[in-house]
């Protein structure tokens, strides 16, 4: 078993019975290795939700004894806004933001992410099944500051 799967399978449960998503365990060389959880929601983690399952990790990792001598840094954090949509869960999050989709037969489709229903997602009026998608992200979007515009 490798590093990241003994951390992931150590940590997964605490995750877990926090009602929190376990998204990705990824170890990184340097000096000191860092170890990064990503970890998601339903709704947008706040940070406090955030530093107590930081603690809980750090407290499960410290008796793992695949990570060993060598000195870590942890990061948790949740996914950043470049992210790929990939799980019904991630469409359902972002339901109401612009999304860019490239379907497997290479067709830009970009609109705003509606309801998911059997496995296929409502994009402005559009209907797209999950598996036709290739990749899919959210926009960024920025608020205009112009006097009047609300």
């Amino acid at each position: 078993m490798s590093v990241v799967e003994a951390v992931t399978e150590a940590i997964r449960p605490i995750i877990e019975a926090s009602g929190i998503y376990l998204e990705e365990v990824s170890l990184t060389g340097g000096s000191p290795t860092t170890l990064t959880v990503i970890v998601d929601s339903d709704n947008h983690l706040n940070l406090d939700q955030v530093t107590v399952i930081t603690k809980e990790i750090s407290e499960i990792l410290e008796n793992l004894s695949e990570l060993g001598e060598t000195p870590f840094t942890l990061e948790v954090s949740s996914p950043g806004i470049d992210r790929p949509l990939t799980l019904p869960r991630h469409w359902r999050k972002n339901h109401g933001r612009l999304a860019t989709i490239v379907l497997h037969n290479g067709t830009l489709v970009k609109g705003r992410i509606g309801e998911l229903s059997d496995a296929v997602i409502a994009l402005d009026e559009k209907r797209i099944p999950l598996v036709d998608i290739a990749k899919a992200h959210v926009e960024i979007e920025f608020k205009s500051l112009k006097k009047g515009d609300e």
